[in-house]
């Protein structure tokens, strides 16, 4: 298993500050990834008192939204919901459909119940393989979220068959910046930089004095050592996927973590997407379908508010913004 490249880096050195402000950095791991934050402001205890409660909300929702915990709400789901309708707090159940609104404008190419191809491929606990096509064509038939069943009125999950389990690794990281950063403003910050792993990043207001934005290098996905972009972040998300990101060799081939829910397969001739989007939730959950459709499907559907960066599995590494 290839280890985690860090797709963008944050370009925090020698940055000026106004004296009256302060500098925090801190971290916290939550929800499989290391949440960075580094916040300006003028009062030390203001500034480490809302980081904590940035902390504390990914703390949270790492209890209602990771897979890896037993008893959060979405392995409960994956448990019970093919017995009975499974009830969800008001939160879990607007992500839910959150993501369903994705699978639609995305013709599926975004799905979280693509958790048992995830897991068939070996990306669950990291030990890659190649399955066969008769075990791929079995795990399809677990996989669909036109299968996932959301009863508002009740506000309920069900699956329409066993062997269906959720996975929300494509959204979850997002979500839970976006709300960080609510919870930062909530306690009067107006200057900070979120980074999920280096995948999903938001940048809040500028850094210090500076008044452009946060500066970020988006990485070549052939060379982590070699930048390919550099943009700026001023209120706005940053999300990466990239096929280095998890994978493993076999065969002579590399076999990316991005999987085509459609076809039960990963995803080929794209090596990265980044999307920079108003919220951190739509940057991450579009690179998805974007790495998996690829360019031309990406130019006939993008949101207006995004933009998208392409680095394509072709000689040379092609690596360029969406026209």
């Amino acid at each position: 298993m290839a280890g985690l490249i860090p797709v963008v880096a944050l370009l925090l050195a020698g940055q000026p500050a106004a004296a009256e402000l302060l500098r925090l950095e801190a971290s916290v791991d939550a929800m499989g990834t290391t949440y960075s934050l580094v916040v300006y402001g003028d009062n030390r205890d203001r500034l480490e008192t809302a980081a904590e409660a940035a902390f504390e909300e990914a703390r949270r929702l790492d209890r209602l939204l990771s897979h890896y915990r037993a008893q959060s709400d979405v392995s409960e789901i994956n448990r019970l919901a093919a017995q009975r309708p499974v009830k969800v707090t008001p939160e879990v159940f607007r992500v839910l459909e959150a993501c369903l609104e994705y699978s639609r404008a995305s013709e599926g190419a975004f799905d979280i119940t693509v958790g048992p191809l995830i897991k068939l491929w070996g990306f669950f606990r990291g030990d890659g393989r190649v399955p066969g096509r008769a075990e791929v064509a079995q795990a399809l038939a677990n996989v669909g979220y036109r299968r996932l069943r959301l009863d508002a009125e009740a506000r309920t999950v069900r699956f329409e068959h066993p062997g269906m389990a959720l996975d929300l690794g494509g959204i979850g990281k997002g979500y839970a910046v976006d709300r960080m950063i609510e919870t930062l403003r909530e306690n009067g910050i107006s200057q900070a930089l979120l980074s999920a792993g280096g995948s999903s990043i938001y940048g809040l207001g500028s850094p210090g004095a500076e008044t452009g934005g946060w500066p970020v290098k988006i990485r070549d996905p052939r060379n982590s050592s070699r930048t390919v972009e550099e943009l700026r972040l001023k209120d706005a998300s940053l999300s990466t996927s990239g096929s280095y990101e998890k994978s493993f060799e076999a065969g002579g081939h590399v076999y990316s973590h991005i999987m085509d829910p459609r076809t039960g397969y990963p995803a080929q001739g794209v090596l990265a997407v980044s999307v920079v989007a108003p919220r951190t939730i739509d940057s991450e959950a579009w690179t998805k379908p974007f790495f998996i459709l690829g360019r031309q499907w990406a130019a006939r559907h993008t949101p207006k508010d995004m933009q998208v960066y392409f680095c394509e599995d072709k000689a040379g590494t092609l690596c360029a913004w969406l026209q």
